[in-house]
């Protein structure tokens, strides 16, 4: 996968990197169906054990049209983190557009005291590999 973009953030000591991909192989053009895969990185760097609890995505597209996802967990889990643990995981979208962008939050938990906060993911670029020039 080629690599386009590589996006950082940190809130309450965790770090949200996020690398974007253009998958060429499946996208069709033509149909208007451009494909991105995203690889996210969740390093804890806090002194606290956190859990991810939710998602909530804003993805948007060249033409100004955009979609909002809000869900449960990442990827079918919740996962825990310990300090200095890291979790990561692919996922993707698609576009009508061969550029677009997306940024978004995750509802965070400590367990020592149940506090929960929004940790924000970067608003990344998604860019079609041929619009690189």
């Amino acid at each position: 996968m080629p690599e386009n973009h590589k996006d950082t953030t940190v809130t309450n000591g965790i770090q949200i990197s996020v690398e974007t991909f253009y998958q060429a192989d499946i996208s069709s053009p033509r149909r208007a169906n451009y494909v991105f895969a995203y690889r996210i990185t969740i390093d804890n760097k806090s002194p606290y054990t956190v859990q991810i609890l939710r998602r909530h995505w804003f993805i948007y597209d060249s033409l100004g049209d955009w979609s909002e996802v809000e869900g449960e967990g990442i990827v079918g889990q919740q996962p825990v983190l310990e300090p200095g643990d890291r979790h990561q995981y692919v996922s993707g979208t698609h576009l009508c557009t061969d550029i677009g962008t997306m940024h978004g939050t995750y509802l965070v938990q400590r367990a020592a005291d149940a506090a929960q906060f929004e940790a924000h993911i970067p608003r990344f670029l998604l860019l079609a590999d041929f619009r690189k020039n």
